[in-house]
């Protein structure tokens, strides 16, 4: 008998570890404390204790949970999987021997040998991806073993469930061509599609009867293909999939957003069941959205309904999401997640500082289970059902309405009167009046802002905040680790320093734990890739900046040195991107609170002599819209708040930002018009592929594309960095362009960093010495 879909379920789970056991085995692993066999043993533990915990929590029913672990990132595994990229030995597929896992990670993180797969942002999250690469030559073949065992080791210990994969359509659209290759990704869908068939019937011949296909890109608009043309390679690669002999079931999600084109194409296409976003967030988006659904999807396939927010981590109006539910007018529907969990932390009951009223509000991964639990409950026998589930939510909604730790008159007032500032500073010969103040000679090389976080530096700090370490020998021991920074970069040769940043836990959390407004966890990381984890802070209310935060701090390195120091801060735009935000109000208020909030760190640096401020905007694109329409709206306030940190400094100041993995192309006419004198880039992996975007452009600041990727632990050669710049340079002449690694160095260790900067200020002098610089 082939099993029903389960009423209450998710699409994706933390898979870190409640206490980060996985990046802890991942990173004994690497540095060779442990071998293959005792992460495999650790990992293996970790799965089976996360089933047993989503079970207690009320997903008891056959292939509620998903099987969506992964050792490092899922987009890989999927690539592997169906032979997009090779395994270790073609044949041999076991993900957990010695020779794979070696083989797998020198795909994440690279080796001496060879470099990384490119690195980049999943969709508009904070999550990081790695982007296959599709030769002419490449022969897709099936590979299922590694879904296999997983669904064997779940049995085992008494669980059904679900095998995931990315879907076949958005492989293909998150996929670049090699160099040479003729033909683009998409265009080999019908052989890739052939492969997810033969996946799937290894998967039907294991008696596994429902799998779980991931296709978010059917709710984005992808550079290059058209929205209709991805519908419609939906239609035809689900076509081809549901016809596979004794397949599983097929469970389709689509996160992220709402579906246009795709939804026809899914609904009729024969999968069994449909997983939709429809989260307040999109639906305030796309208020239609629930009618479409409600007229588009036949009987015959599964609505499932994600209407608890998987993103965001407030707890969820449970008499607003059944009233949804509801509405759909299906005699079954099944209750989820709009997205994977992946995106939060696990549970709110581990934190014991967070202040008593907000902590109320809240729901992490745990409390979203519980709530998608008790709507499938309500949903057959009434909200009596789970009585004490809609009385938290009732209560969530009143308490935090009339809060006045959410509301601040004062700060609402000054927002208010800045509404007609656009911030655009007008002084266009400022640039060249910096540079000559400053001595800034031609390719200048500086670096993003972070060094390597020692053990001793974090324990000063842990020690700090445990009380263990007093206010003078805490400040002590950071004044000492900005000494040895500044000395080590004049070492070095750099040109522009700066004070390494030990103070700061982490560039946003460190802001937010000094901005009225935010709060921060103890325990609530969450996965950005691989093994690094953040604690994203928690914007709950109106934001303000009672004292100076960073100018203590940078004073004190300038004091050091002879050479320009850098001010260091992070943007508006990327303070709000990498925190959970406030969903009562407007995203682009809170941007303007927090513009007006670091402008006064502005010009208290400026007043303390520092002449160059780095506003930090990594995450610009991170929350760009999916839909090209809604762009431009977001642009204009997103840069409207980054321009208001800076619109009252001096034509003597300069003014540098840094955006990571920011698909340059896509918001070029955003980074001009942020007015940043200095833009830095990620754009190692790539090996300048970003700067095309430029060609043509008329982009007239300076701008540092990034020489040294930061996110593998091999030191590159003077001459690959040399054939960098000189590959730069033939987009940007040599007085605009920065040398400068990708980002900051603080998951580095000094060891690496010492020689990989040495050998960026050697390939630097090196192209000074040729033609080239005459560029």
């Amino acid at each position: 008998m082939t099993t029903p879909f389960p009423t209450a379920t998710i699409t994706g789970y933390p898979r870190i570890g409640a206490r980060r056991e996985q990046k802890k085995a991942l990173e004994a692993y690497w540095a060779g404390r442990i071998d293959a066999a005792d992460f495999t043993r650790s990992v293996h533990t970790l799965r089976i204790d996360t089933y047993r915990r989503l079970a207690q929590l009320g997903l008891s029913e056959d292939y509620a949970i998903p099987a969506s672990y992964s050792h490092y990132d899922h987009v890989l595994d999927t690539a592997l999987a169906v032979g997009l990229i090779p395994s270790a030995t073609g044949a041999n597929t076991d993900a957990d021997s010695a020779g794979s896992l070696e083989h797998y990670f020198a795909l994440a993180r690279g080796t001496a040998q060879r470099a990384p797969l490119e690195m980049t942002k999943w969709f508009d999250t904070n999550y990081h991806y790695l982007v296959p690469e599709l030769a002419d030559s490449t022969t897709f073949t099936a590979h299922p073993q590694q879904l296999l065992s997983l669904a064997a080791e779940a049995k085992a210990a008494g669980h059904l469930v679900r095998p995931v994969l990315v879907g076949p359509v958005t492989l293909l659209a998150l996929t670049k061509s090699s160099p040479g290759a003729t033909t683009l990704p998409l265009d080999r869908l019908d052989e890739l599609t052939l492969v997810y068939r033969d996946i799937l019937t290894a998967l039907g011949d294991a008696s596994i009867d429902w799998v779980q296909l991931d296709e978010p890109a059917l709710v984005a608009d992808i550079p290059g293909i058209t929205d209709a043309r991805l519908a419609e390679a939906a239609r035809r690669s689900y076509a081809m999939l549901t016809t596979a002999p004794d397949r599983p079931q097929l469970f389709v999600t689509t996160p992220y957003g709402s579906l246009e084109n795709g939804l026809p194409a899914l609904a009729e296409s024969g999968i069994d069941a449909l997983g939709v976003d429809l989260s307040a967030a999109t639906r305030r988006i796309d208020p239609d959205y629930p009618r479409r659904l409600a007229t588009t999807v036949p009987a015959a396939v599964r609505l499932v309904a994600g209407v608890v927010d998987g993103r965001n981590v407030w707890a969820d109006d449970l008499v607003s999401s059944l009233d949804v539910l509801t509405g759909l007018g299906r005699e079954s529907v099944s209750v989820s997640t709009s997205t994977s969990l992946l995106h939060v932390p696990y549970t709110v009951a581990q934190e014991t500082s967070l202040p008593v009223d907000v902590a109320s509000w809240l729901s992490f991964a745990e409390e979203k289970v519980t709530e998608v639990e008790a709507l499938a409950a309500a949903l057959t026998d009434g909200v009596e059902a789970r009585p004490a589930a809609f009385n938290r939510a009732d209560r969530v909604r009143r308490t935090r309405a009339s809060s006045t730790r959410v509301h601040n008159t004062e700060v609402a007032a000054r927002t208010a009167a800045e509404a007609a500032n656009d911030g655009f500073r007008t002084d266009a010969a400022r640039r060249v009046a910096a540079q000559e103040s400053l001595g800034i000679p031609d390719l200048p090389t500086t670096t993003i802002g972070s060094f390597p976080q020692t053990a001793e530096v974090r324990r000063a700090r842990a020690d700090h905040r445990a009380g263990r370490l007093d206010d003078a020998a805490y400040e002590q021991a950071m004044r000492a680790e900005i000494d040895r920074v500044i000395g080590l970069q004049e070492e070095l040769g750099l040109d522009i320093l700066v004070h390494g940043e030990p103070e700061r836990n982490d560039m946003v959390q460190y802001f937010a734990e000094h901005l009225d407004g935010f709060t921060t966890t103890e325990h609530g990381w969450v996965q950005s890739y691989g093994s690094r984890c953040t604690r994203p802070p928690i914007l709950f209310g109106d934001v303000s900046r009672p004292e100076p935060i960073t100018v203590g701090w940078s004073r004190y390195a300038a004091s050091r040195t002879p050479r320009p120091v850098k001010g260091m801060l992070t943007g508006p735009v990327t303070i709000l991107a990498w925190s959970f935000v406030r969903d009562d109000v407007d995203l682009r208020i809170s941007a303007d609170q927090i513009g007006l909030a670091l402008a006064d760190e502005v010009a208290d640096l400026e007043a303390a002599g520092i002449g160059i401020i780095q506003v930090d905007e990594p995450a610009l694109r991170e929350l760009l819209p999916l839909r090209s329409r809604d762009r431009a709206e977001y642009l204009d306030w997103s840069v409207r708040a980054f321009r208001l940190v800076s619109a009252h400094v001096s034509p003597q100041t300069q003014i540098h930002t840094h955006l990571c993995y920011s698909e340059f192309g896509e918001i070029i006419e955003a980074i001009n018009a942020l007015d940043a004198d200095v833009t830095s880039i990620e754009a190692a992996r790539s090996r300048m592929e970003v700067l095309d975007d430029i060609d043509g452009f008329g982009f007239a600041r300076g701008i540092g594309p990034g020489i040294y990727d930061i996110h593998s632990p091999r030191v590159p050669s003077v001459e690959e960095l040399r054939e960098l710049i000189e590959a730069a340079l033939k987009h940007v002449p040599a007085h605009r362009l920065w040398i400068n690694p990708d980002c900051g160095l603080k998951t580095r260790d000094y060891p690496e960093v010492r020689a990989s900067l040495a050998n960026l200020v050697a390939a630097r002098q090196e192209v000074l010495e040729s033609a080239l610089v005459t560029v």
